[in-house]
């Protein structure tokens, strides 16, 4: 302990010298690339990008950026993400990238448009992608687990038994991902330091998350970890002490390709709207300050890192799913849809349960009991099976499906109107997809309602169109996150 007091003020020197190269995890990620003159292989800029009407995102899957939390996609990326999509008028396609080194690799591939991820803005970095204006600025942190009855201890008896300045890990191991920004900064350090640090590496795939969970279990001593990231850690890990730095301040980015300026200038034209809004501090206080709700998640059976479970009624799901041969994180999808997996839920209009039934169709597919969940859904599933059999004429089985589920929230009666009215104007009554999808949305206007082929008239088209959409989209995010 000498020695940390006898270098304290070299310390603060070597920390704040030179600023590492980390991102977070939410972020670390790749420090070999080649530097090549031109890195991308593809050239897609904003004017491609709003002709086919997709903003193609590439992120990672982990605690903060984007996961399933009861049903629900989130993420400080996602939310974002779903906003700057909004404001440029475009569907959001998000990728995950199986590895933080595989970012820069599919961005400058053409798998993705945008790398939507903390990325720490560095100098090498600079020659492969251009960054957008940095979301918000962090540090690097030392991670280490505080003494087994450090409740029981005084605050010096305690500091004595944590590594408080970088000097003092001359002699003692930092485990760190394997070809990670952390492990770059170790190396920088030692050069700072004029000694050996320790280094074990962990393979690359191992998100920052689980190496800090190690710390907690003892199977590791220590780790390096961005601060907010750690800090998220340490509130349902109390064992932690992450007051540490070993690092300057970093700020943290998004990126594109270095061949799509207009589109960097949107993004970075939206972020600066967005600071100025509410909404955006309050996105990112919820996933790195609001220890309440990170907490209840963390420990949630329904958190997709924890489970392969989407909600408390998957079992019952699952068996009527298979009775309409659908996947059942598409039929969960729904049920999200409809009641949010709530079996008390009552509509304005007397729908209840699980699945939404009205009375009349109760009692059509013999449900005494609609909020009885087991009861409600195969009612629910029977009821589907029956607005399925309409459809026989659409050959296309994903088509047919969301004619079924169009019919399941309107009425068989208000799609088959659209259909006469798609066919009457030269579209395809069997194709739903920017065909009757157009014209379920007409049914509102009274030159389409009135017209002589619309027999059950108005309807307010918007509820079907969306409903169809919006259980596609969740069934895609259900897919990433959750096994079939």
């Amino acid at each position: 302990m000498n020695l940390k007091r006898s270098a304290f003020f070299i310390v603060a020197l070597i920390i704040f010298s030179s600023c590492s190269k980390g991102d977070r995890d939410s972020g670390d990620g790749m420090i070999g690339a080649k530097l090549d003159t031109k890195p991308y292989k593809t050239f897609k800029d904003l004017e491609a990008i709003k002709e086919d009407g997709v903003l193609h995102a590439i992120t990672i899957y982990n605690s903060t950026s984007y996961f399933l939390y009861k049903g629900v996609p989130m993420g400080f990326e996602y939310e974002l993400l779903s906003r700057l999509a909004k404001n440029l008028d475009l569907k959001l396609k998000i990728t995950i990238a199986e590895d933080i080194d595989d970012l820069f690799e599919m961005l400058n591939n053409g798998k993705g448009d945008l790398i939507a991820y903390g990325l720490t803005i560095t100098e090498p970095r600079k020659k492969l992608v251009s960054f957008t204006k940095n979301h918000y600025v962090t540090h690097q942190a030392l991670v280490q687990r505080m003494p087994d009855n450090w409740r029981s201890l005084p605050g010096y008896k305690i500091d004595k038994q944590l590594i408080s300045n970088t000097l003092e890990l001359i002699n003692d191991t930092v485990w760190v991902r394997e070809n990670s920004s952390y492990a770059e900064r170790l190396k920088n350090l030692q050069d700072e330091i004029g000694a050996d640090i320790p280094i074990e590496h962990i393979k690359g795939n191992v998100p920052t998350d689980e190496i800090i969970r190690m710390v907690v279990d003892g199977e590791i001593e220590r780790t390096i970890a961005d601060y907010n990231i750690a800090s998220i850690n340490k509130t349902y890990y109390p064992i932690l002490n992450i007051e540490t730095r070993v690092s300057f301040s970093q700020r943290i980015a998004w990126a594109v390709r270095k061949n799509s300026p207009d589109l960097l200038k949107a993004i970075n034209k939206w972020i600066e709207k967005e600071k100025n809004l509410d909404d955006y501090y309050v996105i990112y206080n919820k996933y790195f300050k609001n220890t309440r709700s990170n907490r209840s998640r963390i420990k949630s059976d329904f958190y997709s890192k924890n489970s392969n479970k989407i909600s408390k009624y998957d079992g019952i799901i699952k068996e009527n799913a298979s009775k309409i041969g659908w996947d059942w994180r598409f039929l969960s999808s729904q049920v999200y849809q409809e009641s949010r997996f709530d079996p008390n839920a009552e509509s304005w209009a007397g729908a209840s349960g699980l699945i939404q039934l009205m009375p009349d169709t109760a009692k059509e597919v013999k449900v005494s009991n609609n909020y009885n969940p087991a009861e409600n859904l195969r009612g629910g599933v029977k009821y589907l099976d029956k607005m399925r059999d309409n459809f026989e004429a659409v050959k296309d089985s994903i088509q047919k499906v969301k004619f079924t589920l169009a019919a399941f929230n309107c009425g068989a009666g208000h799609v088959f109107d659209a259909m006469r009215l798609a066919e009457k104007n030269g579209k395809n009554p069997n194709i739903w997809d920017g065909n009757v999808e157009e014209y379920i949305l007409k049914l509102k206007d009274k030159k389409y309602y009135l017209d002589e082929v619309v027999k059950y008239g108005f309807v307010r088209g918007t509820e079907p169109y969306n409903y169809v959409k919006d259980i596609f989209l969740r069934y895609e995010h259900y897919k990433k996150f959750i096994k079939e």
